[in-house]
């Protein structure tokens, strides 16, 4: 019998829904076996005990919302597996079939043009059945048709987009993963490109991107929404200048706008055009305020921000 690498999948969850059921369900089928599905849960009083039976191996652990952290939290699910390549995942990301997770393990067999081991494998994101025509675009744009295998090589062609992963769905060999230090222990989010960054700048590995590994996943996110996430998102790239300090961000954005526009113009929908373009505005001016976020007063970052808690936490060790 061919010797297996074991998988693991770690899931982070809070007030879980019907597609957590559904994910759970895919993960039984699949055609790579999946070992434990290690569950770390906000809030104990959100989870349903008697919604999950029937799923083997699961193992549940609960913390508060003010233990939570994107990076920690990930951390310490980890912790909890001995499989070779440990899946994290969110709780509303649906694998698509049956291969998610044998693609994604079959991507650790690929090198870089210089023999870089890959230490990350993240699945393409395929839009739900509720998402709108220009975050369609935007899901096609971000999690192409094809496959590939990111290294530092790619910097000076690719930008910013040679950090992109996503936890929504990646794997990581998991000894590779401690070697290289694991998540940032304390992160307002964005952990994943963080760690891609550091682990293509710092210690020369490689980001695998798998078109064949699908999850269904998206957001219907309104203005307000838009600028808080990519307020969120500019924290963490503030924080962390020796990584996202020699990229911009900002050309890409345009880049995802003018090729959107083009699409809905194309689709013969001109009319969706100014709400892209207001919307975008409203993820500039987060980007913009998030990247000065330190000359915010406390008050007002609350109100700019997804994430109160890790600022509430931030103030209390001040």
């Amino acid at each position: 019998m061919e010797d297996r690498k074991k998988v693991d999948v770690v899931i982070p969850t809070y007030k879980p829904g019907k597609k957590f059921s559904r994910l759970l369900k895919m993960l039984q089928r699949q055609t790579w076996p999946v070992g434990k599905i290690i569950v770390m849960n906000t809030e104990k009083s959100f989870w349903n005990e008697h919604g999950f039976e029937g799923i083997k191996n699961l193992e549940v652990h609960h913390l508060t919302k003010e233990e939570f952290d994107h990076g920690e939290t990930r951390n310490r699910g980890m912790r909890f597996s001995r499989a070779d390549i440990v899946v994290f995942m969110t709780d509303d990301a649906v694998p698509a079939d049956e291969h998610l997770i044998e693609a994604l393990v079959k991507a650790f067999e690929q090198r870089g043009p210089e023999g870089e081991a890959v230490i990350m494998a993240y699945a393409r994101q395929l839009p739900d059945k509720d998402c709108p025509l220009a975050e369609r675009y935007t899901r096609s744009f971000n999690y192409p048709e094809e496959s590939c295998v990111k290294t530092r090589a790619d910097l000076e062609q690719m930008g910013i987009k040679t950090f992109f992963a996503s936890n929504v769905c990646c794997a990581y060999d998991r000894e590779k993963f401690w070697f290289q230090g694991g998540f940032i222990r304390r992160t307002i989010f964005n952990e994943d490109m963080i760690f891609a960054g550091k682990a293509l700048l710092q210690d020369d590995y490689a980001v695998a991107y798998v078109a064949g590994a699908r999850v269904i996943h998206s957001h219907n996110y309104n203005c307000r929404q838009q600028f808080k996430r990519n307020f969120d998102l500019a924290v963490s790239q503030a924080d962390h200048p020796e990584l996202f300090g020699c990229v911009r961000s900002e050309s890409e954005g345009i880049r995802l706008v003018k090729s959107t526009a083009r699409f809905l113009i194309r689709r013969g929908k001109p009319w969706l055009v100014p709400g892209l373009v207001v919307k975008s505005g409203f993820k500039f001016l987060g980007y913009r305020a998030g990247k000065c976020y330190r000359l915010l007063p406390k008050w007002l970052i609350l109100k700019l921000t997804m994430n109160r808690e890790y600022w509430k936490k931030a103030c209390d060790r001040a």
